[in-house]
């Protein structure tokens, strides 16, 4: 056998394969590997050859996120990042910062505001105008389903008391009907629609921004859950075509094309027209995004019964269905016909059973295929919709990190779901126990990249070190699953969604060499500690993408 151009041994190797075999060495060749054994590896090693002893710390498959806006989150870096702050006061205060280093911007963008930071979660334009007072200015949230906006974009969007709420969203008000700063869901685009396109360069700069900061965490490859016109961002596709044209496309990627809600059937023509156009090198958009409802903290994700007043009695408000159920149940089917993945997001659990529902007439009108269909967040789920998921062959796509108390969900969500809701929430425990695929993915910009935190709160239902914010039980800890179980949806289970289990996923011969060396093993520590494990190599076909500086 020719030397290996790469081996690591004197650790644990995580295979995440079906057996979850371990070993202690692995061997690549051309990009390859060629060897995963617990035998004698001299003979891999020749003058050529680098070795890289792990000493005892975990090699496992390249993380693969499968929910993830890469663009966005390196938008978000170049532009007014507030993802490091956490209060009211630490906003304006960023805010005003960057305001006096940029004066000759026309608008003023950034994001990454969390709800819980704000009464009731709105921020109000006359708390912005005091730093902004002459520019127009307009800023997401961390989930993207919100901006914080100050008088001057209001002005000019022409929003005011008179502004009727557009269907999908709602612009929040004072007590006389006039805007106070705050726009939900389809409002945003009130506004958005009036910013500055973003140019090509800009959008390959925050694709490779945003990708060197993904393989600091171990991520070799994603699904980028909007590629598409939506939000202030731009469409991702032709960055992508950029950047894997000219080789800085390390990653492997796959792109879900928006399906715009404003729009019906006639669309799939153009989905079908842009597959075509937006593949090349590593990239390839063949999956569909579709967002079925908004976010709990805001009252639009779909519910089965409505909101509670936060005193227990039920509203008249029970969520929006972003496509009604009955173009769902035609689109669903014709996507699927056309061989789409379709990647839906859903929050509430009346959304996510219409999504369900929409792949049984799929399934009903063309049999059962091989396209992969995965709803992402599922934050409530009906009990009645668990068993669902492996019935029709639909992956859980979960966001770990978000089942977790917090202040968002003690504040902004829990008062106002009641029981039983509450106890519905991020049923991982039961999904796995029904027999359905788990694959795994962030969100990013959204939260942390980091899968080592989400996975700490998949393993134990709290905040992950460095991300707690006040001190909380345990949530939920029946829906707790393990961490073998936890790290093998990061991999093999977010690959397979990817249709890129042949190649990636788990370290088996054969497959190509994208692996990440941790600073530790985390099963030989206690549980509450998995979130502290960090990241000191990451490689894509043997090739090192990432080296942490005490690496």
């Amino acid at each position: 056998m020719p030397y290996a151009d790469l081996v690591f041994t004197d650790g644990p190797v995580f295979t995440a394969d079906t057996v979850r075999s371990r070993a202690r060495t692995v061997a690549v060749k051309d990009g390859r590997i060629v060897a995963v054994t617990g035998d004698d590896f001299s003979h891999f090693v020749g003058p050529k050859t680098e070795l890289v002893d792990l000493r005892g710390r975990m090699l496992l498959p390249g993380f693969q996120d499968a929910h993830v806006h890469p663009v966005w989150g390196g938008l978000d870096m170049l532009r007014c990042d507030l993802a490091d702050y956490a209060t009211a006061d630490e906003y304006l205060e960023a805010i005003g910062r960057y305001v006096a280093a940029h004066p000759d911007d026309e608008w003023i963008l950034g994001g990454g505001w969390q709800m819980s930071a704000f009464p009731g979660g709105t921020p109000t334009a006359a708390a912005l105008d005091a730093v902004i007072p002459d520019r127009p200015a307009f800023f997401p949230n961390r989930d993207g389903h919100g901006a914080w906006v100050n008088s001057a974009a209001l002005r000019l969007a022409g929003i005011d008391r008179n502004t009727p709420d557009p269907a999908d969203g709602r612009i929040e008000r004072d007590a006389d009907g006039s805007p106070s700063g705050t726009l939900h869901e389809g409002a945003m685009g009130l506004v958005n629609r009036l910013l500055p396109e973003e140019p090509l360069e800009r959008l390959t700069e925050a694709l490779l921004v945003g990708q060197r900061y993904l393989h600091s965490f171990g991520i070799t490859a994603w699904q980028d859950a909007i590629v598409g016109s939506y939000g202030d961002a731009g469409d991702p596709g032709p960055a992508y075509l950029k950047a894997a044209a000219d080789g800085t496309l390390t990653a492997r990627v796959v792109g879900a094309i928006w399906w715009d809600r404003t729009k019906g059937l006639e669309q799939i023509a153009s989905l079908l027209e842009r597959r075509e156009r937006y593949r090349g090198g590593r990239f390839a958009a063949t999956s569909i995004k579709i967002m079925q409802d908004g976010v709990a903290e805001n009252f639009t994700a779909s519910m089965l019964e409505p909101y509670c007043d936060g005193h227990g009695h039920f509203t008249d408000n029970s969520g929006i269905s972003f496509v009604a159920p009955e173009v769902l149940n035609e689109a669903v089917p014709m996507l699927d016909a056309a061989g789409f993945q379709v990647h839906f997001h859903a929050i509430g659990d009346r959304a996510v059973r219409e999504c369900l529902d929409a792949v049984e007439h799929a399934i009903d009108r063309n049999g059962r295929g091989d396209n992969r269909h995965h709803i992402a967040h599922i934050q409530v789920v009906h009990p009645d919709d668990i068993g669902r998921f492996r019935e029709l062959g639909v992956a859980a796509n979960m966001q770990s990190l978000w089942a977790a108390l917090e202040p968002q969900m003690v504040d902004l969500t829990l008062p106002f779901l009641g029981e039983p809701r509450s106890a519905w929430q991020y049923p991982f425990g039961d999904l796995l126990r029904s027999g359905a695929v788990l694959a795994a993915g962030s969100d990013w910009s959204v939260s942390t990249p980091d899968p080592l935190a989400a996975i700490h709160v998949a393993v134990n239902r709290t905040s992950a070190p460095g991300h707690e914010e006040g001190e909380y039980d345990a949530f939920l800890p029946e829906q707790a699953i393990d961490l073998a179980t936890s790290l093998t949806a990061y991999t093999a289970g977010s690959a397979w969604v990817n249709h890129l289990e042949r190649t990636t996923g788990t370290i088996e011969v054969g497959k190509l060499a994208d692996l990440v060396v941790l600073d530790r093993d985390p099963f030989a520590a206690p549980a509450d500690e998995i979130g502290a494990t960090r990241v000191l190599q990451t490689f894509i076909e043997g090739d090192r993408v990432y080296a942490a500086p005490d690496a």
